[in-house]
C-alpha cells in the first residue's frame, strides 16, 4: 500500500546557523560571514504519496561568489548523515554509508554565485528508515568545513570558528507502507561485488589479492595495539593534552562517553572469528566507508592503499575509525575530518566531538603524540 502524506506543516522560513565548529583561525586568515541560508520541503504532488526525496534550496545572499564541498548538501542519494530526523519524537537513525574522505579538492566544490538560489533534491529514503507511519520531524544540519569565497576567504563566524548551516525543520506525516521501499539501498556508493571470500587470521577478506590480505593484517594488528593502548589511557581516569586535544574539556560523563566507545571499539576489533568482514572492492578515491548497522563489514577504497600503516590517516586509524561508526560500537558520524577541524571541534563542541569518528583515530594515532 502507498504511503500518504496526510499534511505537511512547513517551518518555513530560511535559516542559516552560524555554530560553534573550528576554534580560533590564526589571525592572518581572512573569513567571510556566513552568507548562506536553507529550507526543505517534502517532494510530493498534491495529495500524491511522498516519494521520499526533499527538495533542498540552498540561497546565497553574499555579492560574491561561496564554494561549498559537495558532501555537505544534500543532493541525489546521500553519503553523509545531514539530516536530524525523529518520528514521533524519538530519533530514526542514519543507515546511509559512512565514508572516511581525503582531504576536498577544488573538484569537490559546488560554487553558488552571488545573490544566486540552488534547488537539490535529496533521497532521504535511502539513508533514514521512513518505513513505519508517525509523524516525522526532519531538518538539514551541517558544518561547513572548507566553505570559503571566490577569494578563498574562509566563511566563518564573527569570532573566526567554522560555520554551520541549518534549515528550519519540517514536519511530515506519512502512513501506509511499502512506498519508499524502491529507494532504499539506492546509494550512489554502491557495495562492490562480493568477489572471493577468504578467512585468514580470524579476519573475513572479501575480493583482497593475497598482497592486500598481508597489508590488511599487518594493518589489523596495529589498529588492535591503538584500541588497546586507548581504553587502556581512558581506563586509568587520565586526562592529558591528549585527550583535551581531541575531544575538548573534561567532564565526568564526556570522559565516561569516551571511555565506553573505546572499550567497544576495542572489543570489536579483536573478534577472531570471520566476524570483522574487509571488502578490497572499492575503486573510489575515499580512504573506507561502512554502513553502520551492518557490522562489522569494511570497505577500503584507494586512500587507503595509499596511506602509511600508522601515524596520522593511517592505515590502523582508518580501521578504527570504521569500526567506531557501527551502531553496536560507538555510533560514531563523521561532523568534521581532518586534524585542524577535530582539534577545534574539541575546543568549541566536546559533545560532537565524541561523536565524531576522526576524533577517535586522531585519539588512537596519537601523533603527534600527546600525554
Amino acid at each position: 500500500m502507498s504511503r500518504k502524506v496526510k499534511s505537511t506543516a512547513l517551518l518555513a522560513g530560511l535559516v542559516a546557523l552560524t555554530g560553534a565548529a573550528v576554534a580560533g583561525r590564526p589571525a592572518a586568515v581572512a573569513t567571510f560571514t556566513n552568507p548562506l541560508s536553507a529550507s526543505v520541503i517534502a517532494d510530493t504532488n498534491g495529495a500524491a504519496a511522498f516519494s521520499g526525496s526533499l527538495q533542498f534550496k540552498l540561497s546565497n545572499s553574499a555579492n560574491r561568489a561561496v564554494k561549498v564541498v559537495s558532501w555537505q548538501l544534500p543532493n541525489g542519494a546521500l553519503e553523509s548523515d545531514l539530516f536530524d530526523v525523529f518520528r514521533n519524537g524519538e530519533r530514526v537513525e542514519y543507515i546511509g554509508a559512512q565514508i572516511k574522505r581525503a582531504a576536498p579538492t577544488e573538484a569537490d566544490y559546488i560554487t553558488l554565485r552571488a545573490g544566486e538560489t540552488k534547488v537539490l533534491s535529496a533521497n532521504i529514503a535511502a539513508a533514514y528508515d521512513l518505513s513505519r507511519p508517525g509523524l516525522y520531524n526532519i531538518q538539514y544540519k551541517a558544518y561547513l568545513q572548507g566553505a570559503k569565497t571566490d577569494d578563498n576567504r574562509l566563511i566563518a563566524t564573527r569570532d573566526g570558528r567554522m560555520a554551520s548551516l541549518a534549515s528550519a525543520p519540517m514536519s511530515l506525516w506519512v502512513d501506509g507502507a511499502g512506498a519508499l521501499d524502491s529507494l532504499r539501498g539506492n546509494s550512489t556508493t554502491a557495495k562492490p561485488s562480493t568477489g572471493t571470500s577468504t578467512v585468514v587470521g580470524g579476519i573475513s577478506y572479501v575480493g583482497c589479492s593475497s598482497t592486500q590480505i598481508g597489508t590488511l593484517g599487518t594493518a589489523i594488528a596495529s589498529a588492535r595495539s591503538y584500541t588497546e593502548n586507548s581504553k587502556g589511557y581512558l581506563n586509568l581516569g587520565t586526562v592529558g593534552t591528549r585527550y583535551t586535544k581531541w575531544f575538548g574539556a573534561y567532564s565526568s560523563t564526556r570522559y565516561g562517553t569516551a571511555r565506553s566507545h573505546f572499550t567497544s571499539i576495542d572489543t570489536a576489533m579483536d573478534q577472531s572469528g570471520g566476524q570483522i568482514k574487509i571488502n578490497c572492492g572499492c575503486k573510489q578515491s575515499y580512504y573506507a566507508y561502512v554502513y553502520p548497522n551492518q557490522p562489522y563489514q569494511i570497505w577500503v577504497c584507494s586512500a587507503f592503499w595509499a596511506a602509511p600503516n600508522t601515524g596520522t590517516d593511517s592505515k590502523a586509524g582508518t580501521l578504527v575509525h570504521e569500526m567506531s561508526h557501527f551502531d553496536i560500537v560507538a555510533n560514531t558520524d563523521d561532523v568534521v575530518y581532518g586534524q585542524s577541524g577535530a582539534a577545534s571541534l574539541a575546543l568549541s563542541n566536546p559533545t560532537d566531538a565524541l561523536r565524531n569518528a576522526d576524533s577517535h583515530e586522531y585519539f588512537a594515532e596519537n601523533t603527534p603524540a600527546g600525554n
